[in-house]
């Protein structure tokens, strides 16, 4: 099969008619890309922000002349959104590749503290005979370790004594924070998420890496036992929000990692956990930053 892309600028009828459109169309896949340099930051939930300038791009198969399969495509687009929304419209040719593994070429094991490693599934173990490695391929749940956030977490983590303790990781995405606890030498885990592909995404990340048993899924309201370590790499507004339930789920004298927080955000999320936790240390990477903050001895809840 022959493959190509269309690419144009979003402009009216907006991303959702758009994307209907495409869908319709036959487009294999459909992606969103900042035309320049601009962040989105704390979307609320269910919302699809995207730049003020956007370029929209729609994957396409062919199984005769592409040329003319184009071409029809993109008369199907001209009548579902009108010749403005695609006059600028380009069409480019696709080599055929395994696709399911493409995106992985340019993922190589990194390292997180002096031990812990995460690596590709099919990447070669690290040349370090005490390294703690952690398989893992991205799916459609967040947290590989490349994000500045992730990456604040685990070399926390990597720095904790965590033998037989009980973690929680709250917005668990993928399940990477609590496998690497496990790894580390945790009793075990408890992963929490809103999205039901993140705690599938986490349980069968756990089973490939031999900690299956050890991690358990929860969905947000679940009881929660008061946990030795807890972990939260979210989004400055959504933690402020959480004060509450994170404190409830720190047993005495615990240690929290809040993450996903822009630097400048650190002084609004350290103010609102002040009154449940004493601060230990935060670091820094790029523009983001990791609390670290451990539970005061009034207990669970206490104060709330």
């Amino acid at each position: 099969m022959q493959f190509y892309e269309i690419e144009f600028p979003l402009a009216s009828p907006g991303a959702e008619a758009v994307e209907a459109a495409l869908e319709a169309s036959g487009a294999l896949s459909i992606t969103f890309v900042d035309r320049g340099n601009e962040p989105v930051l704390e979307p609320q939930v269910g919302e699809m922000r995207l730049w003020s300038e956007t370029l929209v791009r729609a994957l396409y198969g062919a199984t005769g002349d592409a040329t003319r399969d184009a071409a029809g495509r993109l008369g199907q687009l001209i009548a579902a959104l009108g010749p403005q929304a695609v006059q600028h419209a380009r069409v480019r040719g696709v080599e055929d590749q395994a696709w399911e593994r493409a995106w992985l070429a340019d993922w190589k094991p990194l390292r997180f503290g002096p031990r812990l490693w995460v690596c590709p599934t099919e990447a070669p173990a690290p040349e370090q005979p005490d390294a703690i490695v952690v398989r893992l391929d991205p799916g459609l749940a967040f947290g590989t370790g490349t994000h500045p956030t992730t990456a604040l977490c685990l070399e926390t983590l990597a720095g904790l004594d965590l033998a037989g303790r009980s973690v929680i990781d709250y917005g668990c995405g993928s399940g990477l924070l609590g496998i690497a606890a496990l790894k580390l030498g945790a009793a075990s885990v408890l992963a929490i998420d809103l999205d039901p592909q993140a705690l599938l995404a986490s349980a069968d990340n756990a089973a490939r890496n031999g900690v299956g048993r050890q991690l358990r899924t929860a969905a947000p309201g679940a009881p929660l036992a008061p946990a030795d370590v807890v972990m939260a790499n979210i989004l400055a507004g959504t933690l402020i929000d959480l004060t509450g339930t994170l404190a409830a789920a720190c047993a005495p004298r615990a240690t929290l990692l809040l993450s996903g927080i822009l630097s400048t955000q650190a002084g609004t999320v350290a103010a609102a956990y002040a009154a449940h936790f004493e601060p230990l240390r935060t670091t820094h990477r790029e523009d983001w930053c990791c609390l670290e903050v451990r539970r005061r001895d009034a207990g669970p809840g206490a104060g709330s």
